[in-house]
């Protein structure tokens, strides 16, 4: 790992195969990452690896470099005695497994008498991904900053 890592910001808009976007920091801050520590998927940051302040690019990431291929084995049935959720499930409900925000969601995907049917494989496996990237600021990575595995703001 490079000890001449940098800190990056960028807006981006991301759109799933139809072109519909799923999400966007327009309108919000922009992302801050620190290169190499994890926080945005393989596809993107190996297309930012070399991008300069004010750099637009339109970036497609396989699902390879962005949230894998579905797998099967993450689609489990469930005894809907154990899902602690009053009133009806139903197809396309999305639960958070634990009280923490970082914990996973799990998509039901069928309900069949006191079976549900829970899919717990991210939402955007399968998917080619298109993100719109406008590179805002770029600077190199602080000692802490690599240390702590986290950017510290970039001032402007």
């Amino acid at each position: 790992m490079s000890l001449h890592r940098r800190v990056l910001s960028f807006h981006y808009t991301l759109r799933n195969p139809e072109g519909r976007i799923l999400d966007t920091s327009r309108g919000g801050d922009p992302v801050i990452y620190l290169e190499s520590a994890g926080m945005i998927i393989d596809g993107l940051e190996e297309a930012l690896r070399e991008a300069k302040p004010g750099d637009q690019l339109t970036v497609e990431v396989p699902p390879e470099k962005g949230y894998g291929h579905p797998d099967p084995a993450q689609v489990q049935p469930v005894p809907r005695d154990r899902i602690p959720v009053p009133g009806e499930i139903k197809i396309g409900d999305q639960y958070q497994t634990g009280p923490n925000p970082g914990d996973p969601l799990v998509r039901v995907v069928g309900v069949e008498d006191d079976q549900i049917m829970l899919d717990a494989n991210h939402p955007m496996a399968g998917l080619v991904l298109t993100f719109e990237v406008e590179v805002m600021q770029a600077r190199m990575a602080r000692a802490e900053e690599i240390n702590q595995g986290k950017p510290l703001p970039i001032e402007d």
